[in-house]
C-alpha cells in the first residue's frame, strides 16, 4: 500500500512539473477569500470536462454521461492555495433545460465529504438561476444520495424563511420566488417533515415551533464553523443568454 502511494505521488509530482495549468480551463466567477468557481464550457474544453465526468463516475453509481460534454456548463468549486486551484466538487448544468433543471449532475469529491461544500453547491446552483430570473430544480429522478442531500438543503433554506419571514400567511408562491426554488420541490419538503395540511382545495404551510428550535440550535453549535454560503456580492456572472444578446 505505501509503494503504491509512494508510486503515485512520483507520478502526480511529475505531472505537476510538467502542466503549467494551476486551475480549471473556464472564467473564474465568483471569489471569496480561498473559494473559487469556474465557469467551463463543455464545447470550449471537451477534453477536460469529459475526464471530469470520468472522475465523477468513480464515485457515482448512477452516473452515465461523459461523453456527450458539449450541451452543458460545467460549475467547478475550488480551494486556493499557494500551489495553485484544488478541485472540492463540481456540479453540471444544461445549457438549454426545457425544464429549466438548474443541476444534471453534483459531485464533492471525497476528502472534501462533510465540510458543507455540497449544500455550497446547491447554493451556487439557485443563485445563478435566482440571477437568471427563473426557478430551479434538479434533473429527476434523483438518486437516493441526491434526494437526501437536496432534502436536507430544501428543509434549513426552508426553515431559515420562516425564521425570517414575519407575516401572518405564507404562501407557496412567496417562498417560491424568495428562495428560487420550483413550487413542486417546496410541497414534498414541506410534506416530508409534516409542515404542510391540505383543507378544503387549499394547502397551508405550517411553523413547526419544535423544528425551528431545533435549526437554531444547531445554528448555535456551528457559530464557529467555516461558513459555507455563497455571498451574492462576490458573484461576478452574467447568464449565457444575455451574453448571447449583447
Amino acid at each position: 500500500s505505501s509503494g503504491i502511494n509512494a508510486e503515485y505521488g512520483v507520478i502526480a509530482s511529475r505531472h505537476t512539473a510538467k502542466c503549467p495549468a494551476r486551475c480549471p480551463p473556464g472564467d473564474e466567477i465568483y471569489r471569496k477569500e480561498t473559494i473559487s468557481v469556474f465557469e467551463v464550457d463543455g464545447r470550449k474544453n471537451k477534453t477536460y470536462c469529459q475526464n471530469l465526468c470520468l472522475l465523477a463516475k468513480l464515485f457515482l453509481d448512477h452516473k452515465t454521461l461523459y461523453y456527450d460534454v458539449e450541451p452543458f456548463l460545467f460549475y467547478i468549486l475550488t480551494e486556493y492555495d499557494r500551489k495553485g486551484c484544488h478541485i472540492v466538487g463540481y456540479f453540471s448544468k444544461e445549457k438549454n433545460s426545457f425544464l429549466s433543471y438548474n443541476v444534471s449532475c453534483i459531485l464533492v469529491l471525497p476528502p472534501y465529504m462533510k465540510k458543507g461544500y455540497g449544500k455550497m453547491l446547491i447554493d451556487f446552483s439557485y443563485a445563478l438561476s435566482r440571477k437568471e430570473g427563473k426557478l430551479g430544480s434538479p434533473e429527476k429522478p434523483l438518486s437516493d444520495l441526491g434526494l437526501v442531500s437536496y432534502r436536507n438543503y430544501w428543509k434549513e433554506r426552508l426553515l431559515e424563511y420562516f425564521l425570517n419571514y414575519n407575516e401572518s400567511e405564507i404562501t407557496i408562491k412567496h417562498i417560491s420566488q424568495t428562495l428560487g426554488f420550483n413550487p413542486y420541490d417546496i410541497v414534498s419538503t414541506l410534506q416530508a417533515y409534516g409542515m404542510i395540511k391540505y383543507h378544503k382545495s387549499n394547502h397551508y404551510v405550517l411553523k413547526r415551533p419544535e423544528m425551528l428550535a431545533a435549526y437554531k440550535r444547531k445554528q448555535a453549535a456551528h457559530a464557529g464553523l467555516p461558513c459555507r454560503t455563497i455571498d451574492m456580492s462576490h458573484l461576478k456572472w452574467t447568464p449565457p443568454t444575455q451574453r448571447e444578446s449583447k
